[in-house]
């Protein structure tokens, strides 16, 4: 056996794949047992039964990385839901902001009502129509708690 392959490019590849594979695969246990069939089924190929041990350490890194992984994802999908990125097909959350409001030119004349009613609790009732099949939003509109009916994340 080689000592840069088993040092170096094994483990490499290893990060590398099990990145990959959490993407895909959105489980690090599967990762981990996906990496943990192959090695060994390497080992008992084409290495000896020293190998074994190199099999262990391979999928630990591998469930290691897959885990770590799936912690960058999830502070980057809560970074961009504080940097209020909005979506018009997404349910209204109290973290938007005036600006979401804005860019949606059907909330500009409710803005109007709302300010003489201020107390009031309305739904508002929103029809697609240009598909084929039409959507109906149907949006919970209340200023006393924050909420003004824009989109700004997904659940």
């Amino acid at each position: 056996m080689n000592i840069l392959l088993l040092f170096f490019a094994l483990p490499i590849a290893t990060i590398i794949l099990s990145i990959v594979l959490q993407k895909i695969l959105k489980c690090p246990i599967l990762v981990a047992a996906t990496f943990f069939a192959i090695y060994l089924i390497v080992a008992f190929a084409i290495f000896d039964s020293g190998f074994l041990i190199f099999v262990i350490l391979y999928t630990i890194l591998a469930y290691i990385t897959a885990v770590l992984t799936r912690l960058i994802c999830n502070i980057l999908e809560r970074l961009n839901l504080l940097n209020n990125n909005c979506n018009s097909n997404c349910i209204c959350d109290d973290r938007c902001n005036n600006s979401c409001r804005n860019n949606n030119n059907s909330n500009n004349n409710d803005n109007n009502n709302d300010n003489n009613n201020n107390n009031t609790n309305r739904t508002r009732l929103t029809l697609t129509t240009n598909q084929t099949n039409p959507v109906v939003y149907l949006t919970n509109r209340t200023n006393s708690s924050g909420r003004n009916g824009c989109c700004c994340s997904k659940r």
